[in-house]
């Protein structure tokens, strides 16, 4: 049996679908390494191929045909990408989805045929959850409710008042974009340490995901940073945790805290649209999709952003604040904002 798991792109594949699947054959003591093509992305389990493959792959989404087919995220990818991969597809088809658009192929020609079931699972089925992200998820029920009405209870909702409409998806950085710096956010269990590393051409800022992974302690981060970052680049880390910034920078990274201030989320998102931005990487794309003013229950949108799903978005704001904002900077110190 050929069973092939689906998403948009291969980054986003390899650091979500394919790192799970591995990690819980580890966890279950069935992964060996004999079996595991890493080169074509494929594995075999009890003599069933199970393959890995992005929207970006044609030969692939065209060539030979599968008995199960998975698609991860399956609202990122197009309905011409959707219809050639069902062609070849001859047992049954899995697709998951966050109904956060309002409008899309998958309401109008998945959800209305006569063979297909609809499953919606909340972070309530989620066992393995920890319980700081449960608590995250539940502030959304009073922070803003078509955020609550579509991360808490999986319904079909419309995020309108987005914050971002001057974005693109790319898929990397050129030659002629210079580096302005580097973006950090703090995480540990509910959130993910955050790292952006954002290039500038003329009006144009690439800002390229680095980092996005949960349970990282301060020697971790400065593992991570090793693999995408050179240690003389600037770093600008949320201020909150000093003993943070202070402990990577004895690891030896030009590492600072960022200057914010009352208004800084305001001020650095209207530096951010001043300019025309290309996202490089699937959770930066995803972040920027969903980040929306905050609405009253009345459905007033305030002047203030949902805090919610943000953290390369943050990343990036620090990034802007310091760099991009024309004023001057101070010298390295653990201020307390």
């Amino acid at each position: 049996m050929t069973i092939s798991v689906v998403r948009k792109t291969l980054p986003a594949l390899k650091s979500s679908a394919l790192r799970d699947f591995i990690e819980i054959l580890q966890g279950l003591g069935w992964y060996n390494e004999a079996d595991h093509n890493k080169t074509e992305n494929n594995y075999i389990l009890n003599k069933n191929l199970i393959e890995f493959f992005s929207i970006d792959d044609a030969q692939k989404i065209r060539g030979r045909k599968r008995d199960i087919l998975f698609i991860n995220e399956a609202n990122e990818i197009d309905i011409e990408d959707w219809r050639q991969l069902l062609l070849r597809t001859s047992g049954k088809v899995i697709i998951d989805y966050n109904p956060s658009d309002f409008e899309h192929w998958i309401y109008d020609q998945v959800l209305t045929r006569d063979d297909c079931a609809t499953l919606i699972t909340t972070y309530k089925d989620n066992p393995h959850l920890p319980d700081a992200l449960k608590r995250e998820i539940e502030s959304l029920k009073d922070a803003d409710p078509e955020y609550w009405k579509i991360f808490g209870l999986g319904e079909r909702g419309q995020l309108v008042g987005l914050v971002f409409n001057n974005w693109r998806e790319g898929a990397r950085v050129p030659d002629n974009a210079k580096l302005v710096g580097c973006g950090l956010d703090w995480g540990f269990s509910a959130d993910p340490t955050a790292v952006v590393k954002v290039y500038q051409h003329e009006q144009t800022l690439f800002i390229q995901e680095c980092l996005y992974e949960r349970g990282l302690t301060n020697p971790d981060v400065s593992k991570r940073l090793e693999q995408s970052l050179n240690k003389r680049d600037e770093i600008y880390a949320d201020s909150a945790e000093p003993k943070s910034i202070e402990e990577v920078f004895r690891y030896g990274w030009n590492i600072r805290p960022t200057m914010k201030g009352a208004d800084s989320i305001i001020n650095s998102i209207d530096i951010l649209r001043r300019f025309q931005l290309v996202l490089i990487g699937h959770n930066l794309s995803k972040e920027f999709r969903t980040y929306k003013w905050k609405t009253d229950k009345a459905g007033k949108q305030l002047n203030e952003p949902v805090d919610f799903n943000n953290h390369l978005i943050d990343a990036t704001r620090y990034l802007a604040l310091m760099k991009l904002n024309n004023r001057p900077r101070g010298k390295y110190a653990t201020t307390s904002i």
